[in-house]
């Protein structure tokens, strides 16, 4: 008698075996992101199989027709009308294929591309022993300074394994702003951190300030992803889902049926509002906002400056779309308690980065506290909670993005026998000893300060336009004030480079290779078109300014 139970047991339990349905993942939807990670891993295939001579060709070859194919997919995908009429959400649920999803993702991978460029130069070092030096150490696993190093270099040895690196890091950055859920969110953000943690200690030059800085960006990432996952487990069990649909329908109270064994938790305001306010704050360290912005001057002044400029293009545009996105599809029912609080940190950080930016003597960590001023002006865009504000973040995004990855690329052209010369007194008289570079920088910073007739007037008034119309017209008196201070600093670096003397002593400025020069003539053209007739990218940021849900 107890066996037949038993046997009936296993019978009843092997039955429902027939019907778990398979996944169903809409390949095609998602080969942008495809295409990046199968890159990725051909890359670390590369590394172990091909010789050490031939990887460095191999490896940029293949990064640039990944990221090139990539975003081939992403023109496709939106011309094939997933951007607006079949938007939908793909991967059982877990990614959404949408247009602000399309419009982020194609940034992220056009920023990329020219981020790539300023990793593959080879041309600004001298010779070592007689092998091409980029701005990568010979050995990540030597220590500097020591006989491992030395041989290393003698050797000739690069770190090649920086493309596959900055690959998975984009994969993770294009899943990043599409999530869909909580878990998708959260392993993406791992996806595009650890290998930025590791790239960040990988200069070639000052290697102990590298790896301090990378050090510093690991621990205090960490945390932000403590911070986010704990958010995500309250929010779990406020909705009893980490969908954004069901965690927004729980949050508007149109849901009905109720898990049991959530049921004491589920519909807890406290859990929400604590959780919430969790996530947003792993989120808010990415993007660097006031008062989680600690790491961003260490980790820009440490790294080695093309990886500082890839970070900052395409870091900020990612996060930015998740922040969006998490406020716009999953929290809008919230939107009297997340106001106030994103107010808040909007004035503090506009106001904080371009103070602070007075003070700097290193054209990095200027540019460091530049970026968290242009963070501050991002959220005013994102406190609209309008479609003017989504394409206004939008439009401010891809206009930051190519200006950033300009700059930095200007600033690995200046060096003196330690290599970059990125103290402020070396930029005196640059404009009289290269006045092509130091023309272009001034182009820059002036698009950075937000002067019409650049990009950067453009997103600003995109920007402050979308948050006036939100009822947010104090925070557009505070935008304007913090342009004005960091305008000051701007103008006072152009002043140095045109109207000092420059030393004898002075630093040189190097001629790139091709790749670099395309690189900065990419920025200066978007700095300039967006600038002088923005209004066909404002339409088309218009245009994929709708979420699905």
């Amino acid at each position: 008698m107890s066996t037949t139970a038993v046997h009936s047991l296993w019978t009843t339990a092997a039955e429902p075996l027939d019907r778990i349905p398979a996944p169903q993942i809409e390949y095609a939807q998602l080969a942008p992101t495809l295409i990046v990670v199968g890159a990725a891993i051909v890359g670390v295939l590369i590394e172990a199989f091909v010789p050490r001579k031939a990887r460095y060709p191999a490896q940029v070859f293949l990064s640039v027709v990944a990221l090139a194919a990539a975003f081939a997919a992403v023109v496709g995908l939106a011309a094939g009308g997933y951007g607006s009429t079949k938007a939908h959400l793909a991967a059982m649920g877990a990614i959404a294929v949408d247009g602000p999803a399309l419009f982020l993702q194609g940034t992220i991978l056009l920023a990329s591309l020219v981020a790539i460029f300023t990793f593959a130069e080879r041309r600004l070092d001298p010779r070592a022993h007689g092998s091409h030096v980029d701005s990568f150490a010979a050995q990540a696993a030597a220590v500097p300074g020591g006989d491992g190093e030395k041989a290393a270099v003698k050797a000739g040895f690069t770190t090649t394994e920086v493309y596959p690196l900055a690959l998975f890091a984009i994969s993770g950055m294009l899943v990043f702003p599409a999530a869909n859920d909580l878990l998708t969110l959260f392993i993406a953000l791992e996806v595009f951190s650890l290998p930025l943690y590791l790239l960040c200690a990988l200069a070639r030059r000052k290697r102990l300030l590298s790896q301090e800085a990378a050090m510093k960006y690991f621990l205090l990432g960490a945390f932000s992803s403590a911070f986010l996952l704990f958010g995500i487990a309250l929010v779990y069990g406020y909705a009893g889902s980490v969908s954004y649909a069901r965690i927004a329908d729980v949050v508007d109270g149109t849901v009905k049926t109720i898990d049991p064994a959530l049921a004491a938790t589920m519909g807890n305001d406290a859990l929400l509002l604590i959780g919430g306010a969790l996530i947003l704050v792993g989120l808010l360290f990415k993007v660097g906002a006031v008062p989680f912005h600690m790491w961003t001057p260490d980790v820009y002044q440490g790294a080695p400056t093309p990886v500082t400029g890839f970070m900052a293009a395409a870091t900020k545009v990612a996060a930015f779309g998740a922040l969006l996105r998490l406020l716009y599809v999953v929290l809008p029912g919230l939107r009297w308690d997340w106001r106030p609080v994103m107010w808040a940190i909007a004035i503090v950080t506009m106001l904080g980065g371009a103070i602070l930016a007075i003070t700097q003597t290193d054209i990095k960590r200027l540019l460091a506290y530049s970026s968290i001023a242009h963070a501050g002006f991002i959220l005013a865009g994102v406190i609209a909670v309008t479609p003017e504000g989504v394409s206004s973040v939008l439009f401010y995004l891809v206009a930051y993005s190519f200006v950033t990855i300009g700059a930095f690329a200007v600033v690995t052209l200046v060096r003196d026998a330690g290599g970059e010369a990125t103290h402020l007194s070396k930029w005196a008289g640059l404009g009289r000893r290269s006045p092509l570079v130091a023309a272009v920088f001034a182009l820059f910073l002036l698009a950075f300060a937000g002067i019409p007739l650049t990009s950067g007037f453009s997103g600003k008034f995109a920007v402050f336009s979308a948050a006036a119309e939100g009822g947010a017209g104090v925070l557009v008196v505070v935008g304007v004030i913090s342009s004005a201070i960091a305008a000051f600093f701007y103008i006072r670096v152009i002043v140095l480079m045109f109207f000092s003397e420059p030393k004898p002593e002075g630093p040189t400025v190097a001629v790139p290779s091709p790749l670099t020069m395309t690189t900065i003539a990419v920025g200066v053209a978007v700095t300039v078109v967006l600038g002088v007739a923005p209004q066909y990218f404002l339409d088309l940021a218009g245009q994929a300014s709708v979420f699905v849900r």
